[in-house]
């Protein structure tokens, strides 16, 4: 910039620069960066305002020069500056202003997460989910990709998860409380290498009911413990041949994973072939 510009244009010059740079901001933090803007427009336009103000006057004569044009301009400048971001001021109407634009422009990308938002909380005939409908739409995406890799209808494996947990209600906790995300009630035997959450939990032993403690697997996601119950079942040989081998009914997977061994509770395939059409009329409902 050449050295002769009039100070007042300079400072024009270097204001518009700042809200260019605004406006990239905008996109990563919007209620900073409108603030921010707001309050150099109303610095601006109050430099424009003492600018005019100044204009009606009488020059001072042979004592006027391109430094003392500086000087009143830096005055101007200062004045402007205390007079900025007022309580009740222009600051806040451009506030207003450009929060009401810039919410317009966001509404459509709000839409789509709203929408995905609304229909975990409501069915579509607009009633609250139950706890079992939540469950289905929670996992519904984590048991697809698992009866991608696994060959297992995603029913049937949403039908097992809800059962070992009672529709999510009963998911194993870790010594410190957290959540171990093991939706299969998995144990962990001696070749798990992984984290380890020790319960007490009901075992069948010899046909009653038995509390005792044992160790299970604990996992970092939901999506994991989806994952390695369809490592389980396909390279696991027992369930190769009974479960898997079956999986084309409700009740084959049900009988089949009984006869390999995955639970001692003597009813467990009747109860699973239960949850499993269950877990079928709720993804025609809420999916």
């Amino acid at each position: 910039m050449s050295l002769n510009t009039p100070a007042s244009q300079m400072s024009l010059t270097m204001d518009v620069r700042s809200l260019d740079q605004l406006k990239t901001q905008a996109t990563k933090d919007s209620k900073g960066s409108i603030k921010e803007a707001a309050r150099q427009l109303e610095s601006l336009f109050m430099q424009e305002l003492m600018k005019s103000m100044r204009s009606t006057t009488m020059d001072t004569g042979m004592l006027e020069n391109g430094a003392t044009e500086m000087g009143a301009n830096m005055l101007d400048q200062q004045f402007a500056t205390k007079m900025t971001g007022m309580p009740g001021g222009l600051s806040e109407a451009i506030i207003r202003q450009l929060e009401k634009q810039m919410g317009a422009a966001d509404a459509s990308k709000a839409a789509a997460p709203a929408s995905a938002a609304g229909a975990a909380a409501s069915a579509s005939d607009g009633r609250k989910l139950s706890a079992s409908e939540k469950f289905v739409l929670d996992h519904q995406e984590a048991a697809k990709a698992a009866s991608a890799s696994s060959g297992i209808p995603a029913a049937h494996i949403l039908g097992q998860a809800a059962l070992e947990t009672g529709w999510g209600k009963r998911v194993i906790k870790t010594a410190d409380g957290k959540d171990s995300h093991n939706l299969f009630g998995i144990k962990a035997t001696n070749s798990w290498t992984g984290k380890v959450a020790e319960v007490t939990t009901t075992e069948y032993i010899g046909g009653q009911p038995r509390k005792v403690t044992a160790k299970f697997r604990a996992y970092d996601s939901y999506e994991d413990a989806f994952k390695d119950h369809a490592r389980l079942l396909t390279q696991g040989k027992r369930y190769q041949a009974t479960a898997v081998a079956q999986a084309d009914t409700a009740q084959g997977f049900a009988s089949g994973l009984q006869k390999a061994g995955y639970a001692t509770d003597p009813a467990y395939a009747d109860k699973l072939t239960r949850v499993i059409n269950t877990t079928l009329r709720l993804q025609r409902t809420v999916t």
